[in-house]
């Protein structure tokens, strides 16, 4: 424990969502959910509206709309985000060379380290000009924490949400933590909390009042004496610049359970070539790989390999991923796959043998004629720069006549899109078809208008569009003067009426945002 409130933990405030909100001006002050979007989609962020209905992360998204039906449930813009957390990390950095990010929203920062002077009344001006700065050049809010460890500038950040500042004097750190739930210190999960319960301890003061010994006896040496010294406020864990990655993973989870042993192999091939691209990007190489299948009860299994020596080649990584598929039996349906490589090296060690027989497998393919299943999905590298087969709500779009805008939402054939930038008023909406020409896939803009116009020749078909007459084009949505609440209402059963004039639903209201199609 330090005897000054020198480190400094920045949260930032519901980040995904807010970020969408700062994008998109029609959604401010709405409610907002950012995650996946499908029947078996999970909530990444909810915006502070749509928490006042009981929406929170990690709540499967079907409940979500259950609680706050009208939210605009939007998929997760990850470009945007990292872009926003690198100016955010940029700022953090000037204070110290010590900054610890959590994830891309979230970092410790050793004021110490930075040369500030420990007086409670300097750190929380250097507490007060970050947050300044953070809003000037993002838009977005953060709360921030201070105080002498990493525990309790993070519980400290949390007493400051949304859009605050909590500074922990030195001395009263015993005083604050004692009424607090024992789920409030680091490491405590719901099993921990329980058998603490059973036991009579439900706050951090009971906890610590228990005694080392007590706890120890509750929960094995290693997590009974740690868990005493954090309840007696004793955290003597450094802020960490270097945080080395132990492995690199990604994972798919889908609408539908896939039974067709093809289409399984197909999805891990694909799944590996992503793996592969992130150890790449990350100048890593691996020893080991692991593939997770979750199956259509939740039950999950892993399978692992160890290689002879760490690689990066896709060829022997695809090759062990087929050698673990082959002791899975995937019949009764499969609702997620995973794979990763662990055992990280900065080095590479080819496994000449995998690679050998992985060009053999990759010249018969090729002499192969493609099957129906292979045509309708196409590979990474030939779906680059493609329109999307779907579209989906949340995401960037260009017109060639309107210019920017996002996805509203899609279905039966058509696609809802409002045109507006981060720094426009509220725009209009416009319907076409999902195959339109004129739509494109497009990038996310700057949440200011300085960083947009600061770019070198921004392209011309990203301009804030002109301002328009209210009679909309043929094949376009009349405008919406008051723009109102994407919703996601299911697609109905039975074929729907024909549309009331371009682009609109049998009652004459735009296409309702959120159906993805």
């Amino acid at each position: 424990m330090r005897a000054a409130p020198t480190i400094l933990h920045l949260d930032m405030d519901a980040f995904y969502a807010a970020a969408e909100q700062a994008a998109k001006p029609s959604l401010r002050g709405k409610p907002v959910v950012v995650g996946g979007i499908g029947p078996r989609g999970v909530v990444a962020t909810a915006s502070y509206e749509a928490r006042a209905f009981g929406v929170h992360s990690a709540m499967a998204t079907a409940q979500a709309r259950r609680l706050c039906p009208n939210a605009a449930y939007l998929a997760p813009r990850f470009t945007l985000y990292r872009e926003v957390s690198e100016v955010v990390m940029g700022l953090l950095g000037e204070l110290s060379p010590l900054v610890e990010p959590l994830s891309l929203d979230e970092a410790f920062v050793d004021l110490e380290a930075g040369g500030v002077d420990p007086s409670s009344a300097v750190v929380r001006e250097v507490g007060e000009r970050l947050r300044r700065d953070i809003r000037q050049a993002t838009g977005l809010s953060g709360s921030v924490g201070l105080a002498g460890s990493k525990m309790l500038a993070k519980i400290a950040s949390e007493q400051a949400k949304p859009d605050g500042l909590v500074v922990i004097e030195p001395g009263t750190e015993l005083e604050l933590l004692a009424p607090m739930s024992v789920r409030a210190i680091p490491g405590v999960g719901p099993a921990t909390a329980e058998t603490l319960r059973r036991a009579g301890l439900t706050t951090v003061g009971d906890t610590a009042e228990a005694g080392e010994a007590e706890l120890v006896r509750l929960l094995g040496k290693a997590h009974g004496a740690g868990l005493y010294a954090l309840a007696t406020a004793r955290d003597t864990r450094p802020v960490v610049a270097e945080r080395d990655a132990k492995s690199v993973s990604v994972e798919d989870t889908f609408e539908e359970d896939l039974t067709d042993r093809t289409r399984v192999e197909l999805e891990l091939a694909r799944l590996a070539d992503r793996c592969v691209q992130r150890l790449r990007a990350a100048g890593r190489s691996g020893r080991t790989v692991v593939i997770k299948v979750r199956s259509y009860d939740f039950s999950t299994l892993t399978r692992s390999e160890t290689l002879r020596g760490p690689t990066d080649d896709l060829g022997v990584v695809r090759e062990a991923v087929r050698r673990l598929l082959d002791g899975v039996d995937t019949t009764a349906g499969v609702r997620l796959l995973g794979v990763g490589v662990t055992g990280l090296a900065d080095y590479t060690q080819e496994d000449l043998f995998a690679q050998a027989a992985s060009e053999a497998e990759a010249a018969a393919v090729a002499e192969r004629p493609p099957t129906a299943e292979a045509e309708g999905e196409p590979a990474p590298q030939e779906a680059a720069g493609r329109r999307p087969r779907r579209w989906v709500p949340g995401l960037d779009i260009r017109h060639t006549e309107y210019g920017a805008g996002w996805i509203q939402g899609s279905g039966v054939g058509r696609v809802t899109v409002r045109f507006e930038q981060p720094w426009s008023a509220p725009g209009r909406v416009r319907t076409f078809a999902v195959d339109d020409p004129a739509l494109e896939p497009g990038e996310p803009l700057p949440l200011i208008r300085a960083a947009w116009e600061q770019r070198p020749e921004p392209p011309e078909s990203l301009e804030p569009p002109e301002p328009r007459a209210p009679a909309a084009p043929s094949g376009s949505a009349a405008p919406d003067p008051e723009p109102s609440e994407p919703s996601e209402p299911s697609e109905p059963s039975e074929p729907p009426e024909p549309p009331v004039g371009p682009g609109a639903r049998s009652d004459g209201q735009p296409l309702a945002g959120g159906v993805s199609g």
